[in-house]
C-alpha cells in the first residue's frame, strides 16, 4: 500500500485548527519542494511542528486554503464508506425537520464534507463541488448517492467562481437523467426552478424560514420583493393573502418562472424587469410606498477586497428600500456575503435607513435554516444574514 503523504505546519502555526477548525491556510504550511509537488486535491495526513496529529485532509498548494480537514485522525480513508456514513447522517438530520424531500442535503463543512454542496429536489440532486480533493472523489461520491437515494437525476453545477482558485475548470453536466425545469415545494407553496440554467443550484433554500416569517405578516399588505429571482418571498406572501405583490428583478427568465409559479398557486403577482437601484429610485420619486419591502440581493462582497465598495452598496440599498417602506411598515435586508461580518452589515443597514430619515427598530436577526448546518469552529459557514426592521 502506498504511503500517504504528510504535510507539516510551520512552527507555532495552526492555532485555529488546534481548536477544531477544519481549514488551514497556505501561509501556515511548510511548503517544502515535495509538498509543493503534490497534485491538487491529494489526500494527506497533517502534522504540527511539535508532532501533533491534526488529522486527514485535502491538500492544494494552489489554494489560499491549503488544507481542508475531513477527519480528526490521520490515515482516515476518503472512500465510498466515508461518503455513505456522512451522507446518511446528513439525510437523517434533514428528515427530522422536513417531511418532504426538498432541502439542502449537504452543506460542505457543516456536514463534514468540505467543498461539497448538494440540494435535493425530490428525486433530483444538484451538486456543486468547489475543491480539487472532492472533484477527484466524484465517482465514489456518485456511487454512494445512488446507493443511498437512487435519484433519477444528478446534475453537476460546477460553475462557481471559486473553482478557478482551486485550479479547476467550470462546467455544468448532467451526470444522470436529464436537466430541465422542475417543481419545488417549500412552505406549502409550489415554485419552479431551472436546475440547468438558473443561478447556483437553481434555487435558494437558505431563505426558507425568512420567507415564512415575512409571509406571516403579509395578509392584506402591499409587498415589494426586490431581487426576487423566481419569486421566493413574493409568491409566498401572495399565497398568505397579500393585497399586492411586485416581484422586481433584472432577469426575464427568472421572472417568467415567478409568473408560472403564481399561476400554479392560483395567485396574482406583478413581475417587473428592471435594475433594482434604478427602479427603487423611480418608485421613491413617484411616492410609492409598500407595507413590506424585501431586498435580498446577490453578494455585494464576493471577496475581502470588495468589502468597502460592497458595504457602500448595502448602505445605499438600505436607504433606497427605506425610502419606499410605508410608515409602520417592515423592511427585510439580507446579505449572502460571508466576507462581510454581521456587525458590519447591520451597521451599514442602520446607516442607510437613517439617511432616509426613518426611525427603525430591529425586530429579527436570522440566518439559514437547519438544512444549512454551521460548523461551530468555522464562522464562514454562517454566511446568510437577514435583518428585519420596523420603520416609523
Amino acid at each position: 500500500m502506498k504511503k500517504r503523504p504528510v504535510v507539516n505546519l510551520k512552527p507555532r502555526e495552526g492555532r485555529r485548527a488546534r481548536a477544531g477548525a477544519p481549514w488551514i491556510f497556505s501561509n501556515e504550511i511548510a511548503m517544502e519542494a515535495a509538498t509543493k509537488a503534490l497534485p491538487p486535491g491529494t489526500v494527506v495526513d497533517v502534522k504540527g511542528d511539535d508532532g501533533q496529529d491534526f488529522g486527514s485532509g485535502f491538500f492544494n498548494s494552489k489554494s489560499l486554503i491549503g488544507l481542508r480537514l475531513f477527519a480528526r485522525e490521520t490515515g482516515a480513508a476518503a472512500d465510498e464508506k466515508f461518503f455513505a456514513k456522512h451522507l446518511a447522517r446528513a439525510l437523517a438530520l434533514r428528515e427530522r425537520f422536513y417531511d418532504r424531500p426538498f432541502y439542502r442535503l449537504v452543506h460542505a463543512e457543516g456536514d463534514g464534507l468540505p467543498g461539497l454542496v448538494i440540494d435535493r429536489f425530490g428525486d433530483v440532486l444538484v451538486l456543486q463541488i468547489t475543491i480539487a480533493g472532492m472533484e477527484e472523489l466524484l465517482p465514489v461520491l456518485i456511487a454512494a448517492l445512488n446507493k443511498l437515494l437512487s435519484p433519477q437525476t444528478i446534475i453537476l453545477r460546477n460553475d462557481t467562481p471559486s473553482r478557478p482558485l482551486e485550479g479547476l475548470e467550470a462546467y455544468v453536466r448532467v451526470e444522470k437523467g436529464a436537466a430541465g425545469r422542475i417543481a419545488v415545494e417549500e412552505n406549502g407553496a409550489r415554485y419552479f426552478a431551472d436546475l440547468g440554467q438558473g443561478q447556483k443550484t437553481g434555487w435558494y433554500y437558505d431563505q426558507r424560514d425568512n420567507r415564512a416569517f415575512m409571509a406571516g405578516l403579509a395578509n392584506g399588505r402591499t409587498v415589494l420583493d426586490a431581487y426576487s429571482y423566481t419569486g421566493g418571498f413574493g409568491i409566498l406572501a401572495a399565497k398568505a393573502g397579500a393585497k399586492e405583490v411586485i416581484c422586481l428583478d433584472s432577469s426575464e427568465p427568472a421572472l417568467k418562472l415567478a409568473e408560472d409559479s403564481a399561476a400554479a398557486n392560483q395567485i396574482s403577482i406583478r413581475a417587473v424587469k428592471a435594475d433594482v437601484f434604478e427602479e427603487m429610485t423611480r418608485l421613491a420619486v413617484q411616492k410609492e410606498r409598500f407595507d413590506l419591502v424585501i431586498a435580498d440581493p446577490p453578494p455585494f462582497v464576493k471577496s475581502r477586497k470588495d468589502l468597502e465598495p460592497g458595504a457602500k452598496a448595502y448602505r445605499k440599498l438600505a436607504r433606497l428600500a427605506a425610502d419606499i417602506t410605508a410608515p409602520g411598515g417592515l423592511l427585510l435586508l439580507a446579505s449572502c456575503s460571508h466576507n462581510i461580518p454581521l456587525e458590519r452589515f447591520g451597521a451599514e443597514c442602520t446607516a442607510g435607513i437613517l439617511r432616509s430619515n426613518r426611525r427603525a427598530s430591529l425586530i429579527r436577526s436570522a440566518g439559514t435554516g437547519p438544512d444549512h448546518p454551521v460548523h461551530p469552529m468555522l464562522p464562514e459557514t454562517a454566511y446568510l444574514k437577514a435583518l428585519v426592521y420596523a420603520l416609523d
